[in-house]
């Protein structure tokens, strides 16, 4: 039986265990590519960017099994501008072409690169079932909250009333949230990060690249464009504190100056809610545990932030358990097969013994 289907449980084997190492070192610039790189002045895209290419040389993998895979859309021109293997590919197809590449090829790195419109409008059936499969890949999912590429209509993403060339008397639609999403679709690893938080968005990228299988990241990513802004109440010092959760494993969950607020879950309702800390409740905060056996707890994490304001929205890891791996499970299943029946005819099945003629 071959390396990659050692493990039949699908969850034993570290995440790029079976990638070829580099053959030296590497830095930032062996992942920069002389294509010019086409994004507005401003755009968030640019610090996605350079800190990815500034993270990837830490994974001390080979650039060549390294492959970054998008659909359409701003953030899908990522693929030119990594000096790795790539596919700019269609729209909301690229976790579909993903699974392919990564289940073939155990010997890969495989990202992919998308936006909210991408994944969550034409693309959100594939998104679902690449989660739900747990496919040996990283979705990074750029969150805008608008339509850039074609000029700024509303997006899966953007809040209820919000006034667009597409929704002039506003929007409609009850937006998605990608991690309560993710969380549903049972997907094995979530986080969510911050373009302009350098720090914070690589120790992300580091916790979902050590995964095994589907992670899922959302970078909530400001477009300067169409929809300038829409992270400020997360961003600005004034702030920032009080609206942002950070989640740390292992740690009761608090926040706000000088960490005077607290996550604390209702003892008849089990809802969470959130508090002032006093020396009577400060034993009652809640301990983030990202490996919980059910989802229930991250899902409502996930659901603590305002849809308007963004108040409360927790950043970092969310959920990163082991469950069965698709590709593992799948190449092994492929083993079984061949040792059963042998390697098989191609040009035998194609023909087969079932045939009929047609007047």
């Amino acid at each position: 039986m071959s390396e990659a289907t050692a493990h039949r449980d699908g969850t034993a084997l570290p995440a790029l265990s079976l990638v070829p190492k580099a053959t030296g070192p590497q830095t930032a610039r062996d992942f920069k590519t002389d294509q010019e790189v086409r994004w507005c002045p401003g755009c968030g895209d640019y610090a996605i960017l350079a800190a990815v290419q500034a993270f990837m040389p830490e994974l001390g993998i080979a650039r060549e099994n390294t492959v970054f895979i998008s659909g359409i859309g701003c953030s899908s021109r990522f693929p030119y501008y990594m000096n790795t293997y790539g596919m700019h590919s269609i729209h909301g197809r690229a976790p579909a072409i993903a699974t392919g590449l990564a289940s073939s090829r155990p010997d890969l790195s495989v990202w992919v690169v998308t936006g909210d419109g991408d994944a969550l409008s034409i693309g959100g059936n594939h998104l679902i079932h690449a989660l739900r499969r747990n496919v040996n890949l990283k979705i990074l999912l750029f969150n805008n909250r608008i339509y850039g590429l074609t000029k700024g209509q509303y997006s899966p993403t953007s809040e209820l009333g919000k006034v667009t060339k597409s929704t002039p008397m506003g929007s409609l639609d009850a937006p998605f949230n990608p991690v309560s999403l993710a969380l549903g679709a049972e997907a094995s690893f979530v986080g969510r990060t911050i373009d302009s938080d350098r720090r914070h968005l690589q120790s992300v990228l580091r916790a979902a690249a050590e995964h095994r299988g589907t992670a899922l990241v959302e970078i909530y990513q400001n477009c300067n464009i169409f929809n300038d802004g829409a992270f400020d109440a997360l961003k600005e010092p004034g702030t920032r504190e009080e609206a942002l959760i950070r989640l740390e494993h292992g740690r009761p969950i608090r926040f706000g100056a000088d960490l005077g607020q607290g996550v604390f879950r209702d003892p008849v309702s089990g809802e969470l809610f959130t508090a002032e800390v006093t020396p009577r409740n400060e034993a009652a905060v809640l301990v983030h545990d990202v490996g919980g056996p059910s989802p229930a707890t991250a899902f409502a994490l996930s659901r603590l932030a305002d849809p308007d304001t963004l108040h409360h929205t927790p950043i970092g890891v969310l959920r990163d358990i082991d469950r069965p791996v698709y590709d593992t499970l799948m190449a092994d299943q492929l083993d079984r097969a061949v040792q059963a029946k042998g390697e098989g005819d191609l040009t035998a099945l194609l023909t087969g013994n079932d045939t009929w003629t047609v007047d």
